[in-house]
């Protein structure tokens, strides 16, 4: 489960959809914390990283599809690749659900229409 600033302060959401291995429609949207602030056009680098939740490899993996290992192949790449992470101790790695996303985007690649003839 992403730790938010609920579970800071003491109280434990219900698990929701994305505890399954059900694509990327558990990650929350860039802007997630937005509409709280008042400011429609955040961007990951200007979300409170520290309050808009967190996941573990585990549960990320799952999310995205791919085996933890894949997330780790991807942090030890040089260059790193795969979503941005922050190592908080050596063998405790987080990935932020704003950054997951905005790299989720960033992978995106939409098709040209056909040209009508």
């Amino acid at each position: 489960m992403p730790r938010s600033s609920a579970q800071l302060s003491g109280s434990r959401p219900a698990p929701g959809p994305h505890h399954r291995a059900c694509g990327v429609s558990g990650l929350q949207p860039v802007n997630g914390n937005a509409a709280e602030h008042g400011d429609d056009t955040a961007r990951p680098s200007t979300v409170d990283l520290l309050h808009s939740g967190w996941y573990t490899a585990e549960e990320l993996a799952p999310l995205l599809k791919v085996d933890p290992s894949t997330l780790r192949r991807w942090r030890n790449a040089r260059p790193p690749q795969g979503p941005p992470f922050v190592r908080l101790a050596n063998r405790t790695v987080v990935y932020s659900i704003p950054d997951t996303q905005a790299w989720l985007l960033s992978q995106r690649i939409v098709p040209a229409e056909p040209e009508a003839a």
